[in-house]
């Protein structure tokens, strides 16, 4: 007859050895994971699944170890098969929430960051992306609301300061935005400060048109990395709404060096040079717009330098083509108008610009001109 006491010691060195090898390969993968060597972290937790399927540890290094390898759907089965056996995990928790973040399911996220805060509700990481959840899902309110619970904790949290200042801005309230944005440099200099913070700055001003406080944002970014987008845009824009032409091109000729192809600033270019009566480098810049695709400005300013020209009825013949395209769009509307008062056709002209306003859409260069003529 077999000692039952011998079988029971056997079963408990068998499971301390399990568990010691489980303790074991649970380090080495999530060392591995610090490392970026993912497959073989992947290697660890799958073993550890094969010893203990239920296995918290194993369970969410799946979860981080797909999330790191951008299978986010994948990870979502990880971290709720470890929430089903292990409710209230707050590593499976958070990594879930990330997932869902990163897939848009904004509602989903902030559910599962909001059962996270159930364990630890002052944790500000958690909080910051509640609100920008909400943001990105354009609740302003409970975005605002909780920003400021943050900042209530931490008065300087520079996540929940930035937050609040694309809250404002999205929502087109830009003073308000700048505002927050600004204090960020109340800490720190500009050669400190995140350079995105510079730019966004620099865009409150440009939606202001106080052009001349944002050139100086856009240049300490440019400064800094000669070669950002936003930076280099808003220096054009800027200059474009200074209605300095020359300035603006340095801008957009240096976006063309590394993007040749964008449509934006092609159009953006040809404009300037039709500022400046440069029309066959304009016509030049219009066609290489269109050469990548169909693009209203594009025709638009070929239309113009058509005006310019003298040659009226191909510039109307072109812009009333335009407007099936873009039927709202009131440049349109201005230029076609101005064909016609060259006309000396002051009663078209009215009538064209009538026709805009019947959408219901207010625009003041349009009443402007409308009252001029009559």
């Amino acid at each position: 007859m077999v000692d039952i006491r011998i079988l029971e010691n056997v079963q408990d060195e068998q499971f301390l050895l399990c568990t010691q090898e489980i303790t074991e390969l649970s380090k080495e993968g999530y060392q591995l994971l610090k490392e970026n060597r993912v497959n073989e972290a992947l290697k660890c937790f799958k073993q550890i699944l094969e010893l203990d399927t239920e296995n918290n540890y194993a369970l969410v290094g799946m979860g981080d170890s797909c999330r790191k390898r951008g299978a986010h759907r994948d990870a979502v089965l990880y971290y709720e098969r470890c929430l089903n056996h292990h409710p209230g995990n707050n590593y499976a928790l958070f990594g879930l929430a990330d997932c869902y973040k990163v897939l848009n399911q904004y509602p989903m996220a902030i559910k599962i960051w909001k059962e996270y805060l159930k364990h630890d509700e002052r944790n500000v990481t958690v909080l910051t992306r509640i609100a920008d959840a909400y943001r990105k899902l354009r609740d302003f309110k409970n975005s605002k609301e909780e920003y400021e619970r943050v900042l209530e904790m931490e008065a300087h949290n520079p996540y929940a300061i930035i937050g609040l200042g694309h809250l404002h801005y999205d929502f087109k309230e830009y003073r308000d935005a700048l505002y927050f944005w600004e204090k960020m440099l109340e800490t720190r200099n500009m050669s400190c400060v995140d350079i995105r913070v510079l730019t966004s700055i620099g865009n409150c001003h440009r939606k202001l048109k106080t052009f001349d406080d944002g050139i100086a944002y856009f240049d300490a970014a440019l400064q800094r990395e000669p070669a950002n987008f936003y930076a280099l845009f808003g220096l054009g824009d800027c200059f474009r709404g200074l209605n300095q032409p020359h300035r603006a091109l340095e801008y957009w000729n240096r976006i063309l060096q590394h993007d040749p192809k964008n449509k934006v600033i092609l159009t953006r270019a040809g404009d300037a040079y039709c500022h400046l009566h440069e029309f066959d480098k304009a016509v030049m810049y219009y066609n290489r717009a269109l050469s990548i695709e169909f693009d209203t400005y594009g025709v638009l300013g070929l239309a113009t330098i058509a005006k310019l020209q003298g040659r009226i009825d191909e510039a109307i013949n072109s812009l009333t083509k335009l407007l099936q395209h873009d039927p709202k769009n009131h440049r349109i509307y201005l230029e076609l108008a101005d064909c016609y008062l060259q006309k000396n056709d002051k009663t078209q002209a009215s009538e064209i610009l009538k026709a805009f306003q019947r959408f219901g859409i207010r625009n003041t260069a349009v009443t402007e001109l409308l009252e001029e003529i009559e």
